[in-house]
């Protein structure tokens, strides 16, 4: 078997390369090495889905894997991410699972793992499952009679969970309007909810999740009809998630598009200011663009630098004691209220941030001039062999040499899909597309 778990949980086409025979098998093997119990008590595992169709054949697969390893199941439904990250914390259980391929098609699915407390698993613990479900096809314990886990649902884990957003709202939302984007996803059963009761005028698009239609030209990676939504109802803001709410982006009135790293910059500046970001610190990734460094610089904040996952940004905020970290694609964690990124938290404290202040998202935004940057995603059929070539290598080189101290090149292989990503920053925006586009050739001639 090869590597099982790309950079957030196991992911592939469901039925095709997720089967509902290795869900049961995941499940399986980690109730067992997530299990923190003495032999005494059943193992918990909270369960959780998106609305695509294949989650209800993979949600079925993961509760009889978790049972035939005697856990007791408590199913949550239909929610965000970070809401069974939550759930898996507030009720002890040792393990939560939830089924989603994030931003991902429709046809692909996915399995997130959460240990004990609703954190992200490291790579060794992963390793360890991953040897399991080997080890398990063949001499896997099997408890019978009394001992299989029994399966219940989680009552109220929606309001549970909305509840916990709402406690972390300091000002009402008032005179706010905005657009938000639920991507036909997990989003669309509680956002709406959350940023009306935060005080919010809420208009939804992408809200009518019917289990096909999860990021189907909508949500964050497709931004275009939030824009349109936002200048027809002259709202404040727009603010999209993808299909499992643990991102978020955002669309100024204007119709300008604004990135993680600048909503980052924002929510750091806030807690800078009131003395709440700790260490004076943020966690940010390699592909943050270098203007957001400069306006940490400039503001007295230093930067933690990761490899891109928000789990790597997890690790580090664990790891160094800090409160606040996320990525250019929009997954931020403000690990004072989260174990693991939280789109709805995410916009609710940029919204905030706009509440406080009496500046428009276009203002805040602003403090962040990136560099122009270019991303190209080259498919090919091996993006580890490729990656790893001499002669891409020696492009890379190449490339970095032209351009000195007035930009950069990152190539990195895409942690879920065959693909290798290729960006580009550059003091200007043709010369980033230019150096871009030759090296994804190279790339793509090299596969």
């Amino acid at each position: 078997m090869g590597r099982l778990f790309g950079t957030d949980g196991v992911r592939g086409r469901a039925n095709a390369d997720l089967t509902p025979e290795l869900a049961l098998s995941v499940a399986r093997a980690a109730a067992g090495v997530l299990a923190d119990r003495d032999g005494t008590q059943r193992p918990v595992a909270v369960v959780g889905r998106d609305p695509r169709a294949s989650g209800e054949m993979l949600e079925a697969a993961v509760v009889a894997g978790l049972a035939s390893a005697g856990a007791q199941v408590l199913r949550a439904g239909v929610l965000p991410t970070p809401a069974i990250a939550h759930l898996t914390a507030h009720t002890g259980a040792d393990l939560g699972v939830m089924i989603s391929a994030s931003h991902n098609p429709m046809p692909d699915n996915g399995i997130k793992l959460f240990s004990h407390g609703g954190h992200k698993l490291p790579d060794a613990v992963e390793a360890a499952i991953e040897q399991a479900v080997t080890a398990e096809q063949t001499d896997g314990p099997r408890p019978t009679g009394a001992a299989i886990g029994r399966v219940s649902d989680l009552p109220d884990a929606g309001a549970v969970y909305v509840e916990h957003l709402l406690s972390t709202v300091a000002r009402p939302l008032s005179g706010l309007t905005l657009v938000v984007d639920c991507a036909h996803g997990s989003a669309a059963v509680c956002a709406p909810e959350v940023y009306r009761r935060a005080g919010a005028t809420v208009h939804v698009i992408g809200g009518e999740p019917d289990g096909w239609n999860i990021n189907d030209g909508i949500g964050s990676t497709h931004l275009g009809p939030l824009t349109d939504a936002v200048r027809a109802h002259g709202a404040d803001l727009g603010i999209a998630h993808d299909g499992d709410a643990d991102r978020c982006l955002a669309v100024t009135a204007e119709g300008d598009v604004v990135d993680g790293d600048a909503i980052l910059a924002v929510c750091a500046l806030g807690l800078h200011e009131h003395g709440r970001l700790t260490g004076d610190t943020v966690v940010a990734t390699v592909m943050s663009n270098l203007g957001f460094h400069h306006t940490m610089r400039d503001a007295g904040i230093a930067v933690h630098t990761t490899a891109v996952g928000d789990r790597y940004v997890l690790e580090a905020l664990r790891a160094h004691g800090l409160s606040l970290g996320g990525e250019q694609s929009g997954h931020l964690v403000f690990l004072d209220h989260a174990t693991t990124g939280d789109g709805l938290l995410t916009g609710l404290s940029l919204l905030s941030r706009m509440a406080e202040t009496g500046s428009s998202l276009a203002e805040l935004a602003s403090v962040v001039q990136r560099l122009p940057q270019t991303l190209v995603n080259v498919p090919v059929r091996d993006r580890l062999a490729v990656v790893e070539s001499d002669e891409v290598a020696a492009a890379v080189n190449r490339c970095e040499a032209e351009l000195g101290d007035d930009g950069r090149v990152l190539l990195r292989p895409s942690g879920t899909e065959q693909l290798v990503r290729v960006m580009v920053e550059a003091p200007t925006q043709e010369r980033a597309d230019a150096i871009a586009r030759r090296l994804a050739d190279i790339v793509a001639a090299v596969d």
